[in-house]
């Protein structure tokens, strides 16, 4: 194994053997900043861990710290703990767009993503454990951690959270429309283009049981604001084309 990705002065992500790309090398993201751009658009990953010694790939929110990719992972430190050193990966996916082309072929989708490669560890230090565990409630809803009341001993006990190192990265993305639009099939009159996609919050529903008197605070209104699907959609990365 070569050196970890790790940032380099400039800002640039080395490679390993893991996160060198042999097929469409076009798509690689080389700096720190594309890793963090991708991470800070969403809060759901995917965890892939041997568990009882079988492949199982685990959905579940995560959040980010310095230099840390903090995660709520239950189900896999089973092995974790058996297995201390077992590696993993983990994958984040934000999906921007579908390309629809003039072929089947040359159809694809516009995306932007991260595996991260590592062993991961549990956190048992109350201090990190607090701070992981608000990392992960601002991941998805900016503003709840101080509004919310916060875990317990016990509650803080009963949740198992994880720490996995951002060293060993591989960041990739497509953008823009059809690679058709210059070949033989631009000449069969067919419409392609791009149909833009992206993650909106819509209006908030209360609780049933929730207090006609309570108010809703100001940060979740903020998160639901009128035109964001507007917003969210207009900034999605479709001009440039890419393979």
């Amino acid at each position: 194994m070569n050196q970890l990705s790790d940032r380099s002065d400039d800002g640039q992500l080395t490679v390993t053997d893991r996160t060198r790309l042999r097929r469409g090398r076009e798509k690689v993201r080389t700096t720190r900043a594309d890793l963090d751009e991708v991470l800070a658009a969403g809060f759901v990953c995917h965890l892939g861990v041997l568990v009882d010694g079988a492949p199982m790939v685990v959905p579940t929110v995560y959040g980010v710290g310095d230099d840390v990719l903090y995660l709520h992972g239950s189900v896999a430190s089973r092995s974790l703990v058996q297995a201390p050193d077992t590696p993993v990966c983990v994958t984040v996916t934000q999906v921007d767009g579908i390309v629809l082309a003039r072929s089947v072929f040359e159809h694809s989708i516009n995306y932007r993503s991260v595996m991260i490669y590592g062993v991961p560890r549990v956190v048992t230090d109350p201090d990190e454990k607090l701070a992981g565990l608000r990392a992960v409630t601002e991941q998805c809803a900016p503003g709840q951690w101080d509004y919310a009341r916060g875990p317990s001993r016990k509650e803080s006990a009963a949740t198992t959270l994880l720490a996995l190192g951002l060293s060993e990265v591989s960041v990739k993305a497509r953008t823009g429309p059809p690679d058709d639009g210059e070949g033989p099939d631009s000449m069969t009159n067919r419409w392609a283009g791009v149909i833009p996609l992206g993650t909106v919050r819509g209006n908030p529903e209360p609780d049933p049981l929730l207090s006609a008197d309570i108010e809703m605070p100001p940060h979740i209104s903020a998160m639901t604001r009128a035109g964001e699907c507007a917003d969210v959609l207009g900034a999605l990365p479709v001009a440039e084309s890419e393979g």
